[in-house]
């Protein structure tokens, strides 16, 4: 305990307080220890209020580096617009992992495990950004176009890699687009390498991590994902395609420096339906572009319209070009 003092290491020198103060427990000692976990949880929040990671903060390096990409996270789940249920649920991870030692007293373990799937732009990534940010912990996203090769056995040693790091370094490790890997393993289309990188991934997320490191995947296209999956999740949370409301709430999170005149709400929402949240925000973000070039503080209900029109042609010319393909 004294040397993670020594060494600054305030989360091994928290857990060691919170398992002296589970001994105080159990020797009937309940008020002192929870005199003591209040101090943590105080301790804690003081410094979470200061950097914006307080835990060791490091690069990744050797065989890692070039397959996790460490990210800052600067979002909180305040900054994302969510269903009232995705809120819900993700605040509930939240509560957990904070609470792990408490957990842990009790032979309960936090969730960690998580599946993210819906649509492109839907907030899937931000979402774990937000996660990463309100734990005050480090975001690393998993590189697949460095993780899977064509050599035999090289992808799953390297995924051994990313799953050792997840037991050694407490953090939100993003496997985004985790479909490339998580992929039926029967499907017509696949080789017998990655049935075995898929097996390999199913078995490292059965093992046991004392860091609890929150393992996200994210997919667009869940159906094509293996059922085996499904079990090793503690979590699957549903994006779905921003509502009325919530296009009304993400134009106007994204307004600053310049504010908008009266406008009727209902019709651009019809105009904004079928995008999904970044390009909404894209959408405002160019349109307060424009009235900042222009000298203006005050946006129309034009300047998003044409904005939304522009991505809804962007979207289409996209889509055809894959159709030609």
């Amino acid at each position: 305990m004294i040397r993670s003092r020594v060494e600054e290491d305030d989360e091994t020198f928290f857990s060691i307080a919170l398992q002296v103060a589970a001994a105080e427990a159990r020797q009937g000692r309940r008020t002192t220890a929870e005199e003591m976990r209040a101090e943590v949880d105080r301790a804690r929040a003081a410094k979470s209020r200061g950097a914006s990671v307080p835990i060791q903060l490091g690069m990744p390096r050797g065989n890692l580096e070039g397959i996790l990409e460490l990210r800052e996270p600067r979002l909180k789940i305040k900054d994302v617009v969510l269903s009232n249920s995705i809120v819900a649920k993700i605040t509930d991870i939240v509560r957990q992992q904070r609470k792990r030692d408490w957990l842990r007293e009790h032979d309960k373990v936090p969730s960690r495990r998580m599946l993210f799937v819906g649509p492109p732009g839907s907030g899937k990534t931000m979402s774990a950004e937000a996660l990463a940010g309100e734990l005050n912990l480090p975001l690393y996203v998993i590189r697949l176009e460095a993780l899977i090769t064509r050599f035999m056995g090289e992808t799953a040693a390297k995924l051994r890699l990313v799953f050792d790091e997840t037991a050694k370094r407490r953090g939100v490790y993003l496997f985004d687009e985790f479909d490339a890997v998580g992929g039926h393993r029967t499907s017509t289309n696949d080789v017998a390498e990655m049935r075995r990188v898929l097996n390999s991934f199913l078995q490292f997320m059965e093992e046991e991590n004392s860091t609890d490191s929150l393992v996200i995947c994210a997919t667009n296209h869940p159906a094509m994902l293996d059922r085996a999956l499904l079990r090793r999740y503690d979590q699957v949370l549903e994006f779905e395609a921003p509502t009325s409301a919530q296009i009304k709430q993400i134009i106007v999170r994204n307004l600053k420096p310049v504010k908008i005149e009266r406008i009727a709400w209902k019709q651009i929402a019809e105009a904004a339906a079928g995008l999904s949240q970044s390009e909404i925000v894209r959408a405002t973000d160019d349109a307060v572009k424009t009235a900042i070039l222009e000298e203006r503080d005050l946006l129309t209900a034009d300047d998003i319209l044409t904005r939304i029109k522009e991505r809804h042609e962007m979207r289409e010319a996209f889509m055809e070009k894959r159709a030609s393909s």
